[in-house]
């Protein structure tokens, strides 16, 4: 021992994060939005955040090992459950249960407050044009490269059919 002094372990939070780590904000916020709804005994925004946190804790461990996730990972697991909100209100119309519809198209909107906004015709016919005129793309053949950068530019703003539709009628025009 030279004198100096033992650093003490750096404490870890209840979410497993310590301070020198940096830990995804939107979990927090996500819990923070919880608590918020609890306390206002907002009964809907509970169930659908409740839900979401569970979403987003099963896709942590999720694979091999637990880990912890980005924010871009977030979005996405908020974007699916978004999804499948939206295609159960479809159904539930279609079943004559606008009732359920409803309820299930609130859930989407709550769970729509973490989503980027999403991107308009235009602005996604522009970022196609701009990424497969860059990529160098050309012929049908090309289809799965160009929708790879085209994804991950898009970044859950749209629809994943309507992306491929324009890129496969961009690809199919040049």
């Amino acid at each position: 021992m030279d004198g100096s002094p033992v650093a003490a372990p750096a404490p870890v939070g209840h979410d497993g994060c310590s301070p020198t780590t940096r830990c995804p904000v939107l979990t927090d916020d996500l819990q923070a939005d919880l608590t918020a709804a609890m306390k206002a005994r907002d009964a809907a925004t509970v169930g659908v955040l409740r839900m979401a946190i569970a979403a987003v804790k099963e896709a942590r461990v999720a694979g091999d090992a637990q880990r912890d996730l980005t924010d871009d990972e977030v979005v996405a697991v908020l974007a699916k459950e978004a999804k499948r909100r939206e295609e159960a209100a479809t159904a539930f119309e279609a079943g004559g249960r606008p009732e359920r519809s409803a309820a299930e198209l609130a859930e989407r909107d709550v769970l729509a407050r973490y989503l980027p906004a999403p991107l308009d015709e235009a602005a996604l016919a522009e970022l196609v044009d701009r990424v497969v005129g860059d990529g160098g793309f050309s012929s049908p053949a090309d289809l799965g490269p160009a929708m790879k950068l085209v994804v991950a530019e898009v970044a859950g703003r749209a629809d994943g059919k309507a992306v491929a539709a324009l890129v496969r009628a961009r690809l199919a025009g040049s």
